[in-house]
């Protein structure tokens, strides 16, 4: 197991929720609106980020308490691990391990956290930006470090956005040393996300092309990947950069490119199911690459209601299989049978969780 005796207070449509005696398999059934998937976004939020919903955090607080909200959970092990927003600070996310205050990122160094739900099914037509953050996602599970990286990048590039866009011409000294900063962290960003691929790439290549479809990975470096080159590159582009008010090169402009293999057939071209299909091996065989000392969680958000008995049966034995916690939402029961006996179930209702197995 990962997680145990988890408690979300006031998230949400949850006032008081309590779920302990988890297991590999856990399962939420009920309603459309009951709060099963607030209760998977709950989870989620003890990584960096803002969740599988990405939600402002007003939007997290429910309307009955005082602004705050919390959710904890203990670790293997016994590290008690939470988050939440105070009432009094409702734009700041807090962070503890065994009641000491944390940064948010550096909850990234206690668990791997993974999730697929209905929304990401727009992946493959959405802009680069989200595929991005799907791969850095990715990435964090594997390398908590890589969170750190990205806001490092985030604040130079931001910072030499901001200088880009002054009307007066920005001082060269300045730029530079924005430059070197941007490349260090960017070329880190870049390096991270270029083994991902790679290591994704290699584990997918040894699945078959059925029951799932098996899609093919490349990533395509928007500036150099080592940092001298980088900030070389950077400062060779200012003038034009300066024109877009904008920084057109490096990590930012990253492209996942998705390929369904054996047609050849862009991902974004495919049809509906084959998109979840594609999705869906991308995240079993990520899972499998989910090893080392930090516990694991994968949350899936109404996946096997979308899927025929064979394909239910093959992703059951592949989360079996893993070291992953599991949790999995669904209207019913009936999808699940196959794992039932081996699961912790709750019936959720109203913001609510019963005890069923």
């Amino acid at each position: 197991m990962a997680l145990d005796r988890i408690t979300l207070t006031h998230f949400r449509n949850h006032p008081e929720t309590r779920l302990s005696g988890t297991a590999q398999f856990n399962l939420l059934v009920g309603e459309n609106g009951a709060g099963k998937t607030n209760v998977l976004e709950a989870l989620s939020l003890l990584a960096p980020g803002r969740g599988l919903r990405r939600a402002a955090l007003t939007e997290l607080p429910s309307q009955s308490g005082d602004g705050g909200c919390a959710v904890s959970a203990e670790l293997d092990g016994g590290l008690q691990l939470g988050t939440g927003i105070r009432a009094e600070r409702p734009g700041r996310r807090v962070a503890q391990a065994n009641g000491a205050e944390i940064p948010a990122l550096g909850l990234s160094e206690w668990l791997s956290i993974g999730w697929l739900t209905p929304a990401m099914d727009r992946l493959f037509s959405e802009g680069a930006g989200a595929r991005r953050r799907f791969l850095d996602r990715l990435v964090l599970a594997l390398e908590p470090g890589h969170a750190k990286n990205a806001a490092r990048m985030e604040t130079a590039l931001r910072e030499r956005n901001r200088l880009l866009g002054e009307p007066m011409e920005p001082d060269p000294a300045w730029l530079d040393a924005l430059e070197g900063q941007l490349a260090e962290a960017g070329a880190l960003v870049a390096q991270a996300r270029a083994r991902l691929v790679l290591a994704l790439s290699e584990r997918l290549a040894l699945l078959p092309e059925a029951p799932f479809a098996r899609p093919e990975l490349a990533y395509q470096p928007g500036g150099p990947l080592e940092p001298a080159a980088l900030a070389a590159e950077l400062a060779n582009t200012r003038r034009r950069d300066r024109a877009a008010q904008r920084t057109l090169t490096g990590p930012q402009r990253d492209e996942l490119v998705v390929t369904m293999a054996g047609k050849d057939q862009p991902a974004s071209t495919c049809s509906t199911g084959e998109q979840k299909a594609l999705l869906i091996a991308m995240t079993l065989a990520h899972a499998d690459l989910l090893h080392g000392s930090r516990p694991a969680l994968l949350l899936l958000d109404e996946v096997a209601a979308h899927l025929d008995p064979l394909r239910r049966a093959a992703l059951f034995d592949r989360l079996r299989a893993g070291r992953a916690q599991v949790w999995l939402t669904g209207t019913e029961l009936a999808p699940f049978e196959a794992i039932a006996d081996e699961a912790a179930i709750w019936r959720v209702r109203d913001g609510t969780v019963e005890r069923l197995g």
